[in-house]
This record gives structure tokens, C-alpha cells and sequence, in this order.
């Protein structure tokens, strides 16, 4: 029997990954995300999708408070530091796109995971589960 054929990403989760990317190289350099994202837009190898540009302007702007929500839904003994830099920057495009944008709560959850089951840890994907459904929970 065949394998079944890899799904293709969407536009917009593939604009999600982009975003992942600059922002975990801005929190590895420990810099502000906006003038990496310059350096990709100007760079254009590949185009920076206008919703990269969007999630990354929209995390950059909002970041204390998506932070707080994070660190408020963690697991006693968890900080946002001791998260992996993947999973804390996938947990900040959810919390931004829960708090500040038209996309279903459900959607920003399942597309975070997703992204967690492939590019995290194991324990990943179960891990940002319970903190997304703990921020959603919180937003009322």
C-alpha cells in the first residue's frame, strides 16, 4: 500500500512558520524582531508574506501583554524563559492572533500545536495545548 501523499501547508501557515523563524532569530540574538523582519522584507529570498509582517508587527506591538498571558497560564514552576524558544515564540503568534486578530481561537490553538509537532520537541505540542487552552480560558 502507497503512502498517503504529505499534506501541502496553507498560505497562512506557512506565513505563521516565516513568522516563527524571525522571531525566534530575534529572541536567539536577543534584538528587537522588527528590523530582522526588515532584513527578511528587504532581502526577499523568499517574499515575506504580508501576514508574516503582520504577526511579526503584531507580537513586536503587543509583546508584554501576550507575555503576561503566557506566564499566567504556565504550570506552576514554569517560566517563560524556560520554555524553548520555538515553543515560546509559536505560544506568542497564538496569543496574539487569540487576543488581537479575526482568527478562531480554535485555529490559532491547532495551527500552534501543529507547527510544535513538527519543528519542537516531543512533549511539545501537548505542552502548548494545555498553555493555549489556559490563555483562551483566560480571554473569557
Amino acid at each position: 500500500m502507497a503512502a498517503a501523499p504529505a499534506k501541502r501547508a496553507s498560505a497562512r501557515t506557512k506565513a505563521r512558520k516565516r513568522a516563527l523563524d524571525i522571531l525566534f532569530e530575534a529572541d536567539l540574538r536577543q534584538t528587537d524582531p522588527l528590523p530582522v523582519l526588515a532584513a527578511h522584507v528587504e532581502l526577499d529570498e523568499p517574499p515575506v508574506r504580508p501576514f508574516t509582517v503582520e504577526l511579526v508587527e503584531g507580537v513586536t506591538a503587543h509583546l508584554s501583554g501576550i507575555d503576561q498571558a503566557i506566564a499566567e497560564s504556565l504550570a506552576a514552576g514554569w517560566t517563560l524563559e524556560r520554555m524553548p524558544r520555538v515553543d515560546r515564540n509559536l505560544a506568542r503568534i497564538a496569543a496574539y492572533e487569540i487576543a488581537h486578530t479575526e482568527v478562531s481561537r480554535e485555529v490559532a490553538v491547532a495551527e500552534s500545536v501543529s507547527l510544535a509537532q513538527e519543528l519542537s520537541t516531543d512533549d511539545s505540542a501537548t505542552f502548548l495545548n494545555g498553555v493555549l487552552r489556559a490563555v483562551v480560558a483566560r480571554q473569557g
